[in-house]
C-alpha cells in the first residue's frame, strides 16, 4: 500500500475546446497518475454540477478554476496521508468535504477528477492493470473481455447542427464474434457511410463525437442510409450489425404543448405516438436499444413505453437515471426502463458509479458504460466497462482520436483477457 503524498490540479481543454479538469496525484515512491474530467452537452436535471467559473471575460464564462482551487486548496489537504487503496473512504471523505447531495459546493468535476486519479496510481502501485484492479478492488469477476461497443456513426440533436432531432444513431455488432472484429466492422461501415453521404452531395464532416453530420430529410432517411452502408460494407442488417438509438427526447420535448417536436419532419407527437413511431423503427430497420426515449420526467410514459416495446429492445435511462442509485431503485419499482447507462461524471465518484453498476446487474439490467460529448484523451472508461464487465460501451464514432483512444484501450485489454 501506499499513501497520497500530492494532489494537484490544473484547468485542461477538452475535445470541444472548452476549459475542463485535470487532477494529478503522486504516492510515496513517486508513483504518479492523472485523470481527466469529461463533460456533457446534453445532460439530465438530476446530475451532479459540473462547476464553472461564470467569469464571461475567461472561455465564455466555462473556466474551471473554482473547481481546481477547490482541488489544491480544499480537498487535497483532507487526503493527503490516506492509503490510496482505501477507494471507498476517499471517495467518502470528499462527499463529507462537500456536504451537498450533488455535490454544489466543490463541484463533480473536482471530486471525480481526483477519484479516477487515485484508482490509477493505486493500480499503478500495485503492479496492476487499472481494469484488473477495478475488478479486484470492487468484487467483480473478470472472464475474457464481453463488452460489445456502441459506434455513434451519426451525429444529430445537441451534438451537431444537422438539424436532426435523434441525437445518436450508433452502430452496434453484437452478432460479430469478437472485439477486434466488431471494431473492423464499425470502421468498415463507417467508411461505407461516407460514401453514400457524398453520393447524396451531403456533407461529411463530422460532429462533436465524431460521427457524421449530414443534412438530411428525415430521421427515417438516416436509418436508411446506416442500413445500406451496412451492406455495402458487407455485413448482414439485424443478424451481424443492429441499430441503436439516442433519441434525447428532452431536447425536443415542450413541456406546455405536453408533445415532442420532430425535426426536420416539423411532426408534432403525443408519447403515445413517438412511442408508436420507435416500433415502426424497430420493426422496419433492425433496432436494438432505445435511449432517452422520453422526457426524463414523464415516468408514466417510461412505464408505457418500456412496456410495450421493452421486450423487443434495449430501453436504457441516461437523463432519467444520471447514474445514480435512488433514480435506479425508482425505475425498477416503476418498471420504467431495463437499462442502465452509466456515467461517472453524472454522479461524481468511482465508489457512488461503481454502486449503480450493482444495482443494475441485481436486477438484470444491462449496463451500458458512456463516455460524454467534451471528452479528453483520458482512456478511464474502456478499463471501467473491462473491469465491471459490462455489456455494452459507447465512446463515440470511429473518428477523433478523443474517441478512438477508448476503443485501442479496448483491443489492448482484449488481448490481455484472451
Amino acid at each position: 500500500m501506499a499513501k497520497i503524498e500530492k494532489i494537484y490540479a490544473r484547468e485542461i481543454l477538452d475535445s470541444r475546446g472548452n476549459p475542463t479538469v485535470e487532477v494529478e496525484v503522486i504516492l510515496e515512491g513517486n508513483i504518479k497518475a492523472t485523470a481527466g474530467v469529461p463533460s456533457g452537452a446534453s445532460t439530465g436535471s438530476n446530475e451532479a454540477l459540473e462547476l464553472r467559473d461564470e467569469d464571461k471575460s475567461r472561455y465564455g464564462g466555462k473556466g474551471v478554476l473554482k473547481a481546481v482551487a477547490n482541488v489544491n486548496e480544499k480537498i487535497a489537504p483532507a487526503l493527503i496521508g490516506m492509503e490510496s487503496v482505501n477507494q471507498r473512504e476517499i471517495d467518502a471523505k470528499m462527499l463529507e468535504l462537500d456536504g451537498t447531495e450533488n455535490k454544489t459546493n466543490l463541484g463533480a468535476n473536482a471530486i471525480l477528477g481526483v477519484s479516477l486519479a487515485v484508482c490509477r496510481a493505486s493500480a499503478i502501485s500495485q503492479g496492476k492493470e487499472l481494469y484488473q484492479y477495478i475488478a479486484d478492488t470492487f468484487g467483480f469477476k473478470l472472464d475474457g473481455f464481453k463488452t460489445i461497443p456502441m459506434f455513434n456513426i451519426l451525429n444529430g440533436g445537441e451534438h451537431s447542427d444537422s438539424g436532426l432531432s435523434i441525437q445518436e444513431f450508433k452502430l452496434v455488432p453484437r452478432g460479430i464474434n469478437g472485439y477486434a472484429e466488431q471494431l473492423r466492422a464499425g470502421s468498415e461501415v463507417f467508411f461505407a457511410l461516407k460514401k453514400i453521404l457524398i453520393s447524396l452531395n451531403q456533407s461529411t464532416a463530422v460532429g462533436d463525437e465524431g460521427g457524421f453530420a449530414p443534412r438530411l430529410e428525415s430521421n427515417s432517411q438516416a436509418l436508411e442510409v446506416i442500413n445500406q452502408a451496412i451492406v455495402d460494407a458487407g455485413y448482414k442488417p439485424g443478424v451481424e450489425i443492429f441499430i441503436g438509438l439516442d433519441a434525447a427526447a428532452n431536447s425536443f420535448f415542450e413541456i406546455h404543448e405536453n408533445q415532442y417536436f420532430l425535426k426536420p419532419e416539423k411532426e408534432a407527437l403525443t408519447r403515445e405516438n413517438l412511442v408508436n413511431l420507435y416500433k415502426d423503427w424497430i420493426d422496419k430497420y433492425n433496432i436494438m436499444s432505445v435511449e432517452d426515449g422520453l422526457a426524463e420526467g414523464d415516468w408514466e410514459g417510461w412505464r408505457m413505453m418500456n412496456e410495450k416495446i421493452g421486450n423487443l429492445v434495449m430501453i436504457i435511462g441516461d437523463d432519467l437515471l444520471v447514474t445514480n442509485v435512488k433514480m435506479v431503485k425508482k425505475a425498477i419499482e416503476e418498471k420504467a426502463c431495463n437499462s442502465v447507462l452509466i456515467k461517472v461524471n453524472q454522479i461524481g465518484t468511482l465508489s457512488k458509479t461503481i454502486d449503480c453498476i450493482n444495482l443494475a446487474k441485481e436486477n438484470n439490467m444491462k449496463t451500458v458504460i458512456s463516455h460524454r460529448s467534451g471528452e479528453t484523451t483520458d482512456e478511464f472508461i474502456a478499463d471501467l466497462a473491462a473491469g465491471t464487465s459490462a455489456d455494452f460501451i459507447k465512446t463515440g464514432s470511429l473518428s477523433r482520436g478523443e474517441r478512438i483512444c477508448k476503443y485501442n484501450r479496448m483491443l489492448r485489454i482484449n488481448e490481455q483477457l484472451s
